[in-house]
């Protein structure tokens, strides 16, 4: 059972980003750092990719564990209030995500997909360092 009130989960809820992420600027500070330039959300590309790396024909999406359903990952706790709600809401995320993923990759575009649980202290520097060596193959 949710230990807010509905008027406080429908503030918290309201208050949480799509872009500008703490997981997104993380990866946006590396590269940048790194010597890479890139574009942000990009809506002529299909699902409107969180970085794009026009020079090596690569996007990169930064999904929230729980908002695209991160497999076996603690992140993605399914709710206990309004699940059916939330389970229907995760499910359309995540078809809409290979929607895009294979739109983009019948483009011609390298796509990669970064997780927010792979941004934790102990697996960050090794996700980062994955992202360099995938970006320039």
């Amino acid at each position: 059972m949710d230990n807010r009130t509905k008027e406080q989960r429908s503030k918290c809820m309201k208050n949480i980003r799509s872009k500008n992420t703490t997981p997104e600027l993380i990866v946006r500070k590396f590269l940048y750092n790194k010597g890479y330039r890139y574009r942000l959300h990009d809506k002529k590309l299909p699902g409107k990719p969180d970085i794009v790396l026009r020079k090596f024909n690569t996007v990169i999406f930064i999904n929230g564990c729980f908002w695209h359903g991160h497999k076996n990952c603690s992140e993605a706790k399914k709710p206990k209030s309004n699940s059916e709600f939330w389970k229907t809401k995760i499910v359309s995320n995540q078809q809409r995500d290979m929607k895009n993923i294979e739109s983009l990759s019948k483009l011609g575009w390298r796509v990669l997909t970064i997780w927010e649980c792979q941004l934790q202290k102990d697996l960050m520097e090794s996700t980062l360092s994955d992202i360099v060596n995938k970006v320039v193959e």
